[in-house]
């Protein structure tokens, strides 16, 4: 505890939030398997930024005026579904792709596409916005001071960037790519499941 504020709690929701599979960590680890490790890191980089863009809005009161205007969220929420079904697809044309030595499932080398894409994915999840206007309601005091905001968004980032980047660092892994590339097309195939599963359950959920 931090003052009057709970910072370890804070950190734990965070840590469960950002470390548990989800789109933005099956993005990285594909493709950190698919194009390696720099474009896997940058791609991370993106993500973080997004998480990081997130926490301020909500430090600043952006959740709860999205929150009262339900379009803005419903129009995220459509953009980043979408997002996720073309991941899915892509996904699926690997799969079904026999005999490729490079799988081109997730593979995006130009440095810049890759931040973008890592930033689009984060900043179209609906589940980002309102878990952090969620832990800025609920765990942050009326009372907090701006000095303490700021404390809680930089922890909070810090530990987005470790855990983002560490999981683009594992799956960058030569052992890790040696056993994708022999499983490939099982690999691409259940990348394909989660981020059309993802897309649908955003599609259909009831925010």
């Amino acid at each position: 505890m931090v003052g009057h504020i709970h910072l370890s709690l804070i950190l734990l929701a965070a840590l469960i939030a950002v470390a548990s599979p989800g789109p933005a960590v099956l993005a990285i680890a594909g493709t950190s398997m698919n194009a390696g490790r720099r474009a896997g890191l940058i791609f991370a980089s993106g993500v973080t930024t997004g998480s990081l863009t997130w926490s301020i809005g909500a430090a600043a009161g952006l959740s709860a005026v999205m929150l009262a205007n339900a379009w803005l969220i419903e129009a995220i929420r459509y953009g980043g579904a979408a997002y996720l079904l073309f991941l899915a697809f892509k996904s699926a044309r690997s799969a079904l792709t026999p005999g490729a030595a490079v799988p081109q499932g997730l593979a995006v080398p130009p440095p810049r596409r890759a931040f973008a894409r890592g930033l689009a994915l984060h900043l179209t999840n609906p589940k980002a916005i309102l878990f952090f206007g969620s832990l800025y309601s609920f765990g942050v005091p009326a009372d907090a001071t701006l000095a303490d905001l700021a404390l809680i968004v930089f922890a909070v980032g810090v530990q987005s960037a470790v855990v983002l980047h560490g999981y683009a660092l594992l799956f960058s892994n030569g052992a890790v790519v040696a056993g994708y590339l022999k499983l490939r097309r099982w690999f691409d195939g259940l990348f394909a499941a989660a981020f059309g599963y993802a897309g649908f359950k955003i599609l259909t959920a009831r925010l």
